[in-house]
């Protein structure tokens, strides 16, 4: 894991989408995460990809589709509040 990236089911579990680590893993390994990386989407098939700061996530999670941007990578998983400032939801459109 670097500065400038984080495995995308580390981010999972510490942005608390993933009660554990292995069922963020599972939801990857799913294929259920897509990630739109410099303008290029792909669906996720391995949980040791990384996410960075500014990428778009898009994955189904208790019936509803989450549509979101990743604004920080986070250091621990963390109370709520901190773990609602790792991401910031997109609208719709």
């Amino acid at each position: 894991m670097s500065e400038t990236g984080c495995r995308v089911d580390v981010w999972l579990w510490r942005a608390r989408f993933a009660k554990t680590r292995s069922l963020a893993a599972a939801m990857v390994e799913r294929g259920l995460v897509r990630l739109t990386h410099q303008g290029r989407q792909t669906r996720l098939d391995k949980p040791s990809r990384c996410v960075h700061v500014g990428d778009a996530l898009v994955f189904a999670l208790g019936g509803r589709l989450i549509d979101l941007t990743v604004e920080s990578l986070g250091d621990r998983r963390g109370p709520a509040e901190e773990a609602r400032a790792l991401y910031a939801l997109r609208d719709p459109d």
